[in-house]
């Protein structure tokens, strides 16, 4: 028995060190004496709120008979790889975490930080209703709290997106003993994800790492170790569209078995059968005047906003994908998205930015608010248009969180100029469609998708889409976030 254990042992001991070979050159990896390449076997950690949406291929776009407006997309498939999704739109209450540890940080340096975050909670207001208690109350009373937020701008989400992901991946820091936090952090010595990796961020206390490499002994946490989320963002158009059709629960083998309306099957609006027979699918308005149905038989429960959780989630598990708000994505509008547009993981807009470095002292620097300081790559500034020919707007086609400038965007308040609101036959807000005729070509205008309470159910079909300008917000487009799945597609 103990010569079976020993050569057990002894066979686990030998596969352990093949295991530290490498397979090109034949030396021990992890090993301090022979160089210190360091080889970590660590998956993705799954980011707070997401859930993992299974790529595949699917038809994004419209049918010409679907009764489909000029600015729908033409019918193509493309294929989207794995990802990661927030199941529920981001609530008010996620959204007022965001504001107090921006208040707490930058209120005493940098206070307009924070006045930039703020929702502009006059989106609610109009001279021909009576909705002013919700610019008060929607944002703030505990009784909206997992209610979607609203009236937040393009820019705005972009700028939670990037506050996420340094919120998350200071928390797992925290939880594997690395840093401590620390809830004095104010102004630009905040933790951010690219400066604690450029080391231009210091913790109150620091456990470091062995380093198997040249010079120090010890080090910080890098990215190769696999502990750091990839970047929460706003979800691609064709990464929205295939979430919220959710044909993994639509599909023989790998055949489509029909083409949904909705994010589930059939053309009904309401539970077709068992006991939930009748129950509405989703927040939106049946007719006009008609948001919510009659006293004592209310139909979708709701006026005019439901929970993030509310009706029934969709094959992938995520809920109000048609409904309840719009949702922001990425991609820049244009009415027509050319055939020769990536048929993977395609995306409209993509912007190419640099890490501003100083090339002598090998050095990055911060800006006010401590994020490291982006640059415009001169030699690819943006796919899949001319996007660098159309703007004179120095600031066209930058993310708001890396250029150093805080966007001027509205607040509770003094608020910002909102679209008027048309309406066409489908009963959707229009939002001043007609101008992206006279004007192809503009970098600001940011799609979204989904439908609202607003909206008749032409909108909830996943492949309809409008425009708003990407500093712009109203009382019907929330958004949720996504992150790239690293390795397997599960």
């Amino acid at each position: 028995m103990m010569r079976i254990s020993a050569l057990f042992l002894t066979s686990l001991l030998f596969v352990s060190c093949t295991n530290q070979r490498s397979n090109t050159t034949g030396w021990n990896l992890n090993d301090r004496v022979n160089g210190g390449f360091e080889v970590v076997n660590q998956p993705q950690i799954t980011g707070p709120g997401l859930i993992l949406v299974e790529g595949g291929r699917f038809t994004m776009g419209m049918s010409p008979q679907a009764g489909t407006l000029d600015y729908d997309q033409n019918m193509r498939n493309v294929s989207v790889p794995s990802f990661y999704m927030d199941q529920t739109e981001v609530s008010n209450s996620a959204y007022l975490e965001y504001l107090y540890w921006t208040y707490r940080v930058f209120e005493e340096t940098n206070p307009e930080v924070y006045d930039a975050a703020l929702p502009d909670t006059n989106v609610w207001r109009s001279e021909v209703d009576f909705n002013e208690q919700y610019v008060n109350t929607y944002l703030r009373h505990p009784a909206f709290s997992n209610y979607p937020v609203v009236g937040v701008s393009w820019r705005q989400a972009v700028d939670y997106c990037a506050w996420r992901t340094d919120r998350a991946n200071e928390q797992i820091l925290v939880d594997y003993g690395y840093i401590k936090h620390s809830p004095k952090q104010k102004g630009d010595d905040n933790f951010t994800t690219e400066a604690y990796l450029a080391g231009l961020y210091k913790p109150v206390s620091n456990k470091l790492r062995p380093n198997l490499g040249q010079g120090s002994e010890t080090r910080n946490i890098r990215y190769e170790d696999g502990l750091l989320l990839p970047p929460y963002r706003l979800p691609s158009e064709a990464e929205w569209e295939y979430a919220a059709f959710g044909h993994i629960g639509n599909s023989i083998a790998e055949n489509v078995v029909e083409y949904r309306n909705y994010p589930w099957n059939g053309n009904q609006l309401r539970f077709p059968y068992g006991k939930k027979q009748g129950v509405m699918l989703a927040n939106y308005r049946r007719d006009k005047g008609d948001y919510m149905g009659v006293a004592g038989r209310l139909n979708d429960n709701a006026a005019p906003v439901g929970p993030v959780n509310a009706y029934w989630p969709n094959d992938f598990g995520l809920y109000n994908m048609a409904g309840n708000v719009n949702e922001w994505v990425a991609d820049e509008f244009r009415s027509v998205v050319p055939e020769e547009n990536e048929d993977f993981n395609g995306a409209y807009g993509n912007t190419f930015l640099l890490t501003k470095r100083d090339v002598e002292i090998r050095q990055y620097s911060k800006d006010s608010t401590g994020r490291l300081v982006k640059v415009r790559d001169p030699k690819r500034y943006a796919i899949p248009g001319p996007t660098d020919l159309i703007s004179e707007d120095e600031s066209a086609g930058f993310e708001s969180n890396g250029g150093g400038e805080v966007p001027d965007v509205g607040s509770s308040e003094e608020g910002t100029p909102t679209l008027t609101e048309g309406v066409d036959e489908f009963g959707g807000n229009t939002e001043n469609i007609d101008a992206d005729r006279s004007s192809m070509m503009n970098a600001r205008r940011r799609v979204y998708k989904g439908g609202s309470w607003k909206d008749m159910p032409h909108w909830l079909n996943p492949s309809t889409r409008r425009y708003l300008d990407e500093d712009m917000s109203r009382s019907d487009i929330g958004f949720r976030c996504a992150m790239t799945r690293m390795g397997a597609p599960r």
